[in-house]
């Protein structure tokens, strides 16, 4: 059997706990899997259902998530899988940029080929081509090709407007969803995050990073009652600062003295390729009031000290400021975040819906691995690129992998429903866990003693 047949019959790849290789497996019935003929484990038989994946999933995920740091990398996999619990279709995806006008559209869409090609994807995609087109109007200025960089920068505007355009329609497909679809798929994001986010007070906040330019996680986690804490200061109009003060949230419990606890609740969170609500106003970098599902920006950026600001300052990756300066600011800070808080030991990164297409990414995740108590842990719908099964060979850090891939294992609804941890910081399981330890260990000692009565030592016999 040739791998691409292999991959259409066996869709779904586990890799958890003490598996010593991917397990690929596939449907014979609705809750039933069959194991490929060349995936090899004793923990299941010939065929299996979710109940058995879930005994073997579940236990794994709920320890590895009062790892002392948790990260969780969420990519455009979790926009997708939520809008099509609302509208039964995909959200808008990476269209490319039209360039109709530009004379030197040939070498933009060569160079943003030639640059997907290094980062391991087929096709040059909108945000390959719009770093290759800011760099080519840059050249232009210096250059002096007046004509030919008014041209282009006015494609770049057009360009990003229209792509801005698209996430809008995206979060407006989720948020006018009928018949109670819109309800599902909230409740559902709700539970996604809240299965990471509900730690123990004595472990380090969850950091949340993600590469969509959407407001879905803030949006979730508005729902959820989540409080997420950005480099961002101020409420009208919030603005990016680069002085990390490790901000927290604490309370004092009545009647006990002694140091304040961590407020539940509390989540770090990172943008890494900006959001479709900031803007460049000057010199700084501002979060506008754009309500989720709106249809149209423009009538946002009508405001003193906003007067000046069009789509061409956006704040999407990449930045379309003209000087090089500003276009490494703010996301030089941004990934400075996300190599500092998956980078140290006894961390564990779970990456959900990326498809390890960013190699800028990919390289502060190898640097993690180097240290032997990190954990990766990849859930992903699907691999049609067979980038993520590529980028775990060459890895190299088998023992320090987890991996669920395929529509059995990572759809969200099942992920949420049968294998993630509990949605909450429940003290009463705790408890009963640990009456029920304590209940067992005694029971099992008096059976031995009343064992020990009835069957007299061999040496009182003789």
């Amino acid at each position: 059997m040739n791998t691409a047949n292999t991959k259409e019959i066996y869709p779904n790849i586990l890799k958890v706990r003490d598996d010593h290789q991917p397990i690929r497996f596939g449907n014979l019935e609705e809750d039933k899997f069959k194991i490929s003929e060349d995936s090899k484990t004793s923990w299941a038989g010939e065929d299996f259902g979710i109940n058995d994946l879930r005994r073997r999933i579940e236990p794994w995920l709920t320890s590895l998530f009062q790892s002392e740091h948790l990260s969780l990398l969420v990519g455009a996999g979790l926009t997708h899988a939520v809008h099509f619990i609302a509208t039964e279709r995909s959200a808008a995806g990476m269209y490319e940029l039209p360039l109709t006008d530009c004379p030197h559209k040939e070498k933009i869409n060569q160079a943003a080929k030639k640059s997907a090609e290094a980062a391991g994807r087929e096709a040059g995609n909108l945000e390959d081509q719009l770093r290759i087109a800011n760099e080519l109007l840059r050249g232009l200025e210096i250059l002096k090709k007046g004509k030919d960089a008014q041209t282009l920068r006015n494609e770049l505007q057009a360009g990003i407007k229209n792509f801005a355009h698209s996430i809008l329609e995206s979060e407006k497909g989720i948020a006018t969803a009928k018949d109670g679809k819109c309800e599902q798929a909230f409740n559902t994001l709700v539970t996604f995050l809240m299965s990471f986010a509900s730690r123990t007070g004595v472990r380090d906040r969850l950091s949340i990073f993600t590469t969509n330019y959407d407001r879905l996680i803030e949006a979730g986690a508005e729902l959820a009652g989540l409080h997420l804490l950005d480099r961002f200061v101020g409420k009208l109009m919030p603005i990016f600062r680069s002085s990390r003060l490790d901000l927290d949230m604490h309370y004092n419990p009545p009647g006990i003295r002694g140091e304040p606890r961590y407020l539940e609740g509390v989540a770090r969170y990172t943008k890494l390729h900006g959001s479709l609500d900031w803007v460049q106003a000057g010199k700084d970098i501002r979060r506008i009031g754009l309500p989720f599902g709106a249809t149209e920006i423009d009538p946002y950026l009508q405001a003193p000290g906003l007067s000046q600001v069009t789509a061409h300052e956006l704040m999407i990756y990449p930045n379309a400021a003209k000087d090089r300066e500003t276009a490494a600011y703010p996301y030089v800070e941004l990934f400075r975040d996300l190599a500092a808080a998956v980078c140290r030991p006894n961390s564990t990164l779970v990456t959900y819906g990326y498809s390890f297409g960013d190699e800028h990414i990919n390289r502060v995740i190898r640097d993690m691995l180097t240290i032997p108590s990190t954990h990766l842990v990849v859930i992903s719908y699907n691999d049609p690129l067979d980038r993520i099964m590529q980028t775990y060979k060459e890895l190299g850090r088998d023992s320090q992998i987890s991996l669920l891939i395929g529509p059995a294992l990572a759809d969200l609804t099942t992920l949420t429903e049968h294998y993630l941890p509990k949605p909450a910081i429940d003290k009463t399981t705790f408890r009963m866990s640990e009456l029920l330890k304590q209940r067992m260990g005694a029971e099992l000692q008096q059976h031995a003693k009343n064992s020990a009565v009835s069957s007299p030592d061999v040496d009182d016999l003789i």
